[in-house]
């Protein structure tokens, strides 16, 4: 049974990944030996167990059953792990995070370096990207998004929230004035693609009614930073996170349209997969950013 443990993770990744490549880099491992550990383990069930052809791979009925029942097993395996460390009041394993870059910067990084010191025997994995990616694919345990996303398919919870400004350059609307707040509607918007409707928002005003904007997206990107470039530049207008724009509003660099008008603040929100025990390591870091992140 020893032999076809590795045998058996490496089939499991390769399910996971979609690909035999993808999974032995993962496993760090060569594609060869991962093919060899998949046939040999065909040849010992004698069963085929992938179907492999020019579109990728695909799981027999046999494959779906098999993947099914260790990848339970080896949940378990993971969970007992965790337990024993639990009792031990400390965390071990691989912690793989993701969020996007600015975000990760400001207010993530500082925290996972003070998490690390807490919990040192525990490894950690930084990935910064603003695309939501299938999280089992990618073998994440968290990512952290900001904003409304367009994936609800995932398990998730919030964890701080934070104001928005509608920002344009002063050369823009020397070019492009924007007299009131209907205009919104035929200007030029640099839109972040990762949100649900990021051209379209609700205005509120303390006395006045509310005013709902549906813009139209010129330029598209999916990275603040990217977006809060263009604007500088003089593309167009753009919603961004006040954090980020803070310093170039002060310098002139950018300005505040109607800012007698408030617009929804945003969320920060964990995300897991949705198919697996969310593991302690991983209960624990949430936790740990529900009680530190300040924003």
């Amino acid at each position: 049974m020893q032999p076809h443990l590795n045998r058996i993770q490496t089939f499991l990744a390769v399910v996971e990944c979609g690909s035999f490549t993808r999974a032995a880099e993962c496993l760090f491992i060569s594609k060869a030996v991962a093919s060899i550990h998949v046939k040999t383990l065909e040849e010992a069930l004698n069963v085929p167990l992938l179907i492999r052809n020019t579109r990728g791979i695909a799981l027999t009925e046999a494959g779906k059953e098999f993947y099914q029942d260790f990848k339970a097993i080896f949940d378990n395996i993971q969970n007992a792990f965790d337990h024993v460390a639990e009792r031990h009041h400390s965390l071990a394993g691989r912690l793989r995070i993701t969020s996007t870059a600015e975000f990760g910067e400001k207010f993530l990084l500082p925290l996972i370096s003070q998490f690390c010191t807490l919990h040192p025997q525990l490894e950690v994995s930084y990935f910064a990207d603003s695309a939501l990616n299938d999280l089992i694919t990618e073998r994440i345990d968290l990512a952290i998004r900001l904003g409304t996303l367009n994936n609800s398919s995932l398990k998730s919870r919030r964890l701080a929230s934070y104001n928005i400004k509608l920002v344009a350059s002063p050369s823009w609307l020397k070019q492009n004035p924007i007299i009131k707040p209907s205009n919104l509607n035929k200007a030029n918007w640099i839109a972040n693609s990762n949100l649900q409707h990021p051209t379209q928002w609700e205005l509120k005003h303390p006395t006045h009614p509310t005013l709902n904007i549906r813009g139209k997206a010129k330029y598209t990107s999916n990275t603040s930073s990217a977006i809060r470039s263009l604007v500088i530049s003089g593309l167009g207008v753009a919603v961004l996170p006040e954090w980020i724009v803070n310093d170039d509003l002060a310098s002139g660099d950018l300005v505040a349209l109607f800012p007698e008008y408030q617009l929804p603040r945003q969320d920060v929100t964990v995300i897991f997969p949705n198919n697996t025990q969310l593991q302690r390591k991983s209960r624990v870091f949430i936790d740990y950013l529900l009680e530190t992140l300040t924003m």
